[in-house]
């Protein structure tokens, strides 16, 4: 008998799990249609970093100007 009752439960669990994540994803799919952006926001000014590099200024120079690790200099320039 215990057993049949925790089945049960798990398999109204499941189907309560299901339901939430249509739920998210129909929310999600709505949010992105009217516009909205989801993740973390820009921190690194991309345009700035191409700028100093046009001005001839080294990746080493450019992250301590900005205050930002080599290697997202390297990778700003690639973006």
């Amino acid at each position: 008998m215990g057993k049949m009752v925790v089945t049960i439960l798990s398999a109204v669990a499941q189907a309560e799990r299901l339901r939430i994540l249509e739920r998210t994803n129909e929310g999600r799919q709505e949010a992105k249609a009217k516009g909205v952006k989801f993740g973390r926001k820009p921190t690194v000014d991309k345009a700035k970093v191409r700028l100093l590099r046009e001005q001839g200024v080294g990746a080493t120079e450019i992250a301590k100007q900005l205050n930002i690790g080599r290697s997202t200099v390297y990778k700003a320039l690639t973006d």
